[in-house]
């Protein structure tokens, strides 16, 4: 993880988001922690980085998501060069049949 991010800061958001239980308890933290436009961002970043592990091409998540392709790519990037966080969350959620 890069160390520049790690900061006692992060640690207490982390922690708090680990004290979640359920989807209804994520709504209520997430919409008193971000805005509407945060969360639209993140949604789709996790959306476009499914497509892209799924080898959907650029123009079908352009088409779906409405991402730009420096969106896209910078999440290609995280899939590609990143701490493999996507398909280890991929991989449980599919276990559970989310």
């Amino acid at each position: 993880m890069n160390s520049k991010i790690r900061t006692k800061e992060v640690d207490f958001l982390f922690n708090a988001i680990l004290q979640l239980e359920n989807l209804e308890e994520c709504y209520q933290f997430f919409e008193d922690l971000c805005t509407v436009t945060e969360l639209k961002s993140m949604s789709q970043r996790i959306v476009v980085a499914k497509m892209l592990s799924e080898g959907r091409v650029y123009s079908d998540i352009v088409r779906e998501t409405g991402a730009s392709t420096a969106t896209i790519s910078r999440v290609n990037r995280s899939l590609e060069y990143g701490c493999d966080a996507y398909p280890m969350v991929f991989g449980r959620m599919e276990k559970q049949g989310k």
